[in-house]
């Protein structure tokens, strides 16, 4: 659990930590392009995380509590502002190792891969969290959030991505408004 605030603190120090660590790496054309490929990188690890690991149905009784610890819990009361955001443990401890993974990929530029990928998650947290907890009457936000909210109280499973919409529309796991509210026997 974590509170808004010391979410932002948190990753406000994590992301000036890693642009510090990054700059110099490669010019400054290049690095935006890292930066840029970066949160590509993210868009497509945030939908199949969320689709293929958060929503893994395992059979045996560890398993369907480690599926409740990961993410059933948020689904289970999806309104608790402690479980629209992901804790520390968990967002660092992943990120760490993604980050040496990126490095050992890329070399020093992994770190400005890094850096995007890491913007990325702070948006995907941050949407993720308004999408839950704030109104979204109009824009891109209302958008989203309606694109999340089909996730959590449609009749079918879809619509994995937060930030990216694109990528349930290119995997087929896109719920249209008039298609959940066919599914809810409700008239779009």
């Amino acid at each position: 659990m974590i509170s808004p605030k010391a979410f932002a603190v948190t990753w406000a120090a994590i992301l000036l930590f890693l642009v510090w660590a990054g700059w110099g790496i490669v010019s400054f054309g290049p690095w935006l392009g890292l930066v840029a490929g970066g949160l590509l990188i993210w868009s497509l690890f945030e939908y199949c995380m969320h689709r293929y690991l958060f929503h893994l149905e395992l059979k045996s009784d560890l398993g369907q509590w480690l599926g409740f610890v990961i993410h059933g819990n948020h689904h289970d009361d999806p309104k608790d502002p402690y479980r629209s955001l992901m804790p520390p443990i968990v967002s660092v401890t992943w990120s760490a190792m993604i980050w040496g993974g990126l490095v050992l990929l890329f070399g020093q530029p992994g770190t400005v891969i890094f850096l995007g990928f890491e913007i990325g998650y702070v948006c995907y947290d941050t949407i993720h969290y308004a999408c839950h907890q704030r109104p979204a009457r109009s824009g891109i936000m209302r958008i989203l959030r309606q694109h999340h909210i089909r996730h959590h109280y449609g009749r079918t499973p879809g619509n994995y991505a937060i930030t990216t919409i694109f990528w349930d529309h290119l995997f087929g796991s896109y719920i249209s408004a008039k298609a959940a509210a066919r599914l809810n026997g409700r008239r779009s």
